[in-house]
This record gives C-alpha cells, structure tokens and sequence, in this order.
C-alpha cells in the first residue's frame, strides 16, 4: 500500500500537471468560502454597531412617558391622561425589586449665558444615576452627587457642544454660568459621544442640573402640571434577563397608583431599548441567514467545480487506475488517491479564502466606519460555521469521483482509449 508520504508527493504532482485547470477550481472555492465569512461577518458587524449605537443612549434602560388611558378602570373613564410625578419614582424605587435603578428627568429650554457667550439650551433636570445608566462620561471636573441633589446646589454639567458655544477653547470648570438669572457653578463637562439616535436631543446638547433644584428653580409652568411634574422617568433593570418582568412590575405598580390596568397599552409610553435591540437584532439575524445562503450556494459551486475536475481526472487516468490495479492496488487505495486529491484542492482554497477574509476584514478595521457599523468581525464562531462548510463541500466533493475511480476494474480500465 502507498504510505502516505508517497501518497501526498504523488497528490500535489497531479495538481501542479494541470495548474490552469486547477487553479481556477480552487478560486470557485474560495471565492465561495471567503463569501460565507463575509456574509456571516457583516451580519455581526451591524448587529454590534447597532448595540454600541444603543449603548450610547443608555445601558439596557426603558424610558417611561405618561400616556392617555384606553380603557376604564374602576371608577375611572377612559381617556384620561396619566402624568408622572417625582412621587412615581419614589414609589418605583420602594415597590419594584425587579428595578435597580429609577430617575426623573425633567427638560426645558433655558437661556444660559457665560461671560463670553450666551444662547438657549436644553436643560435637563436629573437624579445622579443618570449619567451613569445614560452611559455618559466626563471629560472634565466631577459629576452630579447625591449631595447636590439633596441639597438643591445650583451647580450643572456641561455637554461638550454647550461648553464650546459657552466658552469656546477657555476652560469651563469652575466658571460660573447664569440660566435665566440664577448662577450656578459648572462642576464637569461631558466627554465627546458619537450618537445617532435621542429621544429628548443628544448629550452634547443638553446642560445637567440636579432635579430638585429644576423643580424648585424651573418648574413646568403650565396651570394643569401637577407639583413634581417630571417630562419621563427612565429605570435600569437590575438585569437584561428580568428587563421583561420588571417592566411589566413597573406598568403594574404605576397602574394601582394611577388607577389604570396594567394592560393598558394606553396608560404608559415605553420605550424599551432591550426590547428594541432584540427586534433589530432579529432583523439582522434574519439578513444574516440570507445572505449566508447565498453565499452557501456560491460555494456548493465550486464544489461543483471540484467535483467535475476530479470526474475529467478520472476519465483521463483510467488506463493508470487499471494498471495498479493489475499490479496489485486495492479499490481502498484508488479511493484514497482520489479522495486525498479533492480533499487537497478544497482546504487549500478554503485557506486562501478565509485568509484572504481575514486580511480584509482587519483593512476594513482601520478604516472611519459608520456609528451603526462595526466592521467585520471574524468570531470563532464564524470560523467554525465556515470549516463545517467546507468539510461538508470538500467531502461531498470528492466522494463520487473516488468511489467510481475505486469501482473501475481492471479489464474496464485497461480497454480504456
């Protein structure tokens, strides 16, 4: 029996004897394999984009509006308008132990003026934890504390594009600023964030002060707000796991309060980014899949290619099968050399293929990509769906020309022309 040594040196001779022939078998290939990496990766790439997208909105949060009732609860009618209070995040923060963090926040349009400039901003009154769950970071100085909402300091937080209107180049931090006519003094300016999406503006727009000292400075003053009036209330989940059930807890407790069933899809305006990044991501998943057949298929091509090359091999080598097995070649050994052969021509395409992916996935990398997209990451799991392709291919491949090779006798073979 050949050893296999022997056997490959006779293998790669074979290959190199028809080099055109074979060369562009094995670029039907890897074109195919290089295909299933892209598609699998670009997948991956937006559904990552996406969530550093929402990650700059805010960590697995759900912001809560105050609705209009659908339907009637007990005494009361339907239609009636719900509006959230500053008691309602008291009350979540007592009765939802599915909920680890709650915050107000109530919004207006200020003017704020600087020594050097002045303009209207969007000002933003918020518990501390805000800017934590709200996945802001600082450039500069310290953040809002519980002490300076218990205490209604009149202190703020810059965002960036607010503080170059503000103060251009010169540092903010200790300045005092005026919204409206009261002073406050600047204690942090926020770090740069690249954002594509807001419910309420983008971070670099907006100035943060404590709740307490908004409600008490800025209240909302329409007639028909009632006292602690706030515009939403956003809560974090104490885990993305439970972001369901606490949300249905937060719709439940906020009900028996306000008087409205918990069913209501009326009563209570959520949006909820878990629930939002689930649907996109299912989306993406599903383009994914898509794209992924297709380039499934492109590769079952060059398997194809594959499989037609060996069949020409075995057609013109018949006379050479029949002469080994005259001399003593067992149809085990035929079915070996054939199938080595078709096995050499898939994993070495399939190399080239998904080093070539990999290559210009890591030049794709270094380029400015857009905020929804991450570029195209090779996961182990993509490896692993792109070599269970390829074995399935080069398998399937060489298996038909090796067994009609290894079936040959030799009286056939040798009455070959």
């Amino acid at each position: 029996m050949m050893g296999w040594r022997e056997l490959l040196a006779q293998t790669f001779a074979n290959v190199w004897a028809h080099k055109l022939r074979s060369f562009l078998t094995m670029f039907g290939v890897a074109w195919g394999i290089a295909s299933i990496v892209f598609m699998v990766a670009i997948g991956d790439g937006f559904k990552i984009g996406y969530r550093q997208s929402m990650y700059a909105l805010g960590t697995d949060i759900a912001i809560v509006w105050g609705g209009r009732t659908r339907a009637q609860a007990g005494d009361q009618r339907a239609g009636r308008q719900v509006r959230l209070s500053y008691r309602d995040v008291q009350i979540i923060r007592q009765e939802c132990d599915l909920i680890s963090e709650a915050t107000p926040e109530l919004d207006r349009y200020l003017r704020i003026s600087s020594p050097h400039n002045a303009g209207l901003f969007s000002v933003h009154g918020v518990s501390p934890v805000y800017q934590r769950i709200r996945s802001m970071e600082l450039g500069k100085g310290r953040p809002l504390s519980d002490d300076d909402d218990r205490e209604c300091r009149t202190v703020c937080v810059l965002g960036e594009e607010v503080r170059k209107q503000l103060f251009g180049d010169r540092a903010a931090v200790g300045a005092t600023v005026r919204i409206q006519d009261i002073p406050f003094v600047v204690i942090g300016e926020l770090k740069k964030k690249d954002q594509n999406n807001s419910y309420n503006g983008f971070d670099g727009q907006k100035v943060l002060v404590p709740y307490l000292t908004m409600a008490r400075y800025f209240p909302d003053p329409r007639p028909t707000v009632i006292e602690g009036a706030v515009d939403n209330i956003i809560v974090m989940p104490r885990s993305a796991d439970d972001h369901d059930r606490a949300v249905r807890q937060l719709k439940s407790v906020l009900g028996r309060h306000h008087g409205f069933q918990p069913d209501d899809e009326g009563a209570l305006w959520v949006w909820d980014t878990v629930k939002s990044a689930r649907m996109v991501e299912g989306i993406y998943d599903s383009m994914q899949i898509f794209l992924g057949f297709v380039a499934v298929v492109t590769l079952g091509l060059g398997g194809l290619g594959v499989m037609n090359i060996m069949l020409v091999a075995v057609a013109e080598r018949t006379r050479e099968i029949g002469i080994k097995k005259a001399i003593g070649a067992t149809p085990m050994t035929i079915l070996t050399e054939f199938f080595v052969e078709s096995l050499l021509l898939t994993f070495v395409s399939g190399g080239i293929g998904v080093s070539a992916a990999w290559m210009i996935s890591m030049a794709v990398a270094q380029l400015p990509l857009p905020t929804m997209f991450a570029g195209l990451p090779i996961t182990p799991w993509t490896a692993l769906i792109a070599f269970g392709t390829l074995v399935l291919v080069g398998v399937s491949a060489a298996l038909y020309p090796a067994s009609r090779a290894a079936h040959l006798t030799p009286v056939q073979a040798l009455m070959h022309e």
